[in-house]
């Protein structure tokens, strides 16, 4: 059963549905899922395979679909392949195809150029987005902009705490940054945190009160068999020897190409989910 102080949704970030009954299971409640090409990759199903890429892509319309059912009040969110020379037409091709395959799918869109011309795009056409590997408050504000206009629920925005972490950064910091600017707009864009290390990130996002959290099976475990724990008021996140990511006071007003979304973050990120994605191929 949700905790009853509970405001922020929890995902579960997989690619594999038997995932999907075991969070069930152990939460009693799951309102949505992240996938992604790595995710996918790591299915158990795709255990020593491999696809033509139109064999892979039935594969996993089969997977979002299994998990569509399984939370079908929740959001299902499908990642479209993407490179750098991934055109926007091409992935917003293939978001038109995705968001086809369920009724409750937000496609994914990297956060660069591309992806972010795809997204704008993407919200005109009525197509709901998660916009991810997002590693700034720069790329942040990139996503409000390009994606103006939708509704509420239409738009997520997901910035990668854990690898930030990983190179020193304090990933939560960013998570902080983004709700403080996001409360100088609408609030069509909702944050869900991503990339989550352990149970302290994600009472660190609750306590934030970010809309979402996306955790991996064994993460949601660790909470289950902490009771389902909520932070309470003066619950202070531990970041240890973390570098914090200073606030910068942006203008959302702005166009979405103005603002700086480079990050090697982000092209490592692409990189991976690409190398994945070809993996299982023939």
């Amino acid at each position: 059963m949700k905790p009853g102080r509970l405001k922020t949704k929890i995902f579960l970030d997989s690619g594999d549905p038997q995932e999907t009954r075991e969070a069930l299971r152990l939460l009693r409640f799951l309102d949505g899922q992240t996938t992604n090409p790595s995710l996918i990759s790591r299915n158990p199903e795709t255990a020593g395979k491999k696809f033509t890429k139109a064999e892979l892509l039935e594969f996993y319309k089969g997977v979002v679909q299994e998990i569509s059912r399984l939370i079908p009040r929740g959001s299902v969110s499908i990642e479209v392949y993407a490179d750098k020379g991934t055109s926007a037409q091409d992935m917003l091709k293939q978001g038109r195809e995705m968001f086809s395959w369920i009724p409750n799918a937000h496609i994914k869109f990297p956060t660069t150029k591309e992806g972010l011309r795809a997204a704008h795009q993407a919200i005109q056409g009525g197509i709901r987005v998660n916009m991810t590997l997002v590693f700034s408050q720069q790329q942040a504000a990139a996503v409000y902009a390009a994606t103006k206009g939708a509704r509420r629920g239409d738009v997520f925005v997901s910035p990668f705490v854990g690898r930030l972490d990983e190179r020193g950064e304090n990933g939560m910091s960013l998570i902080e940054n983004i709700l403080k600017m996001y409360k100088t707009g609408d609030g069509h864009v909702e944050v869900l945190t991503a990339s989550v290390r352990s149970v302290n990130h994600l009472l660190a996002a609750i306590h934030l009160r970010s809309s979402i959290v996306t955790c991996p099976l064994r993460i949601l475990r660790e909470w289950t068999e902490k009771g389902l724990e909520t932070p309470s008021d003066d619950f202070a996140y531990c970041a240890e020897t973390l570098k914090r990511i200073p606030y910068e006071e942006i203008d959302l007003r702005g166009d979405w190409p103005a603002f700086d979304i480079s990050h090697p973050l982000t092209d490592i990120g692409l990189e991976q989910f690409s190398a994945d994605w070809k993996s299982l191929y023939v």
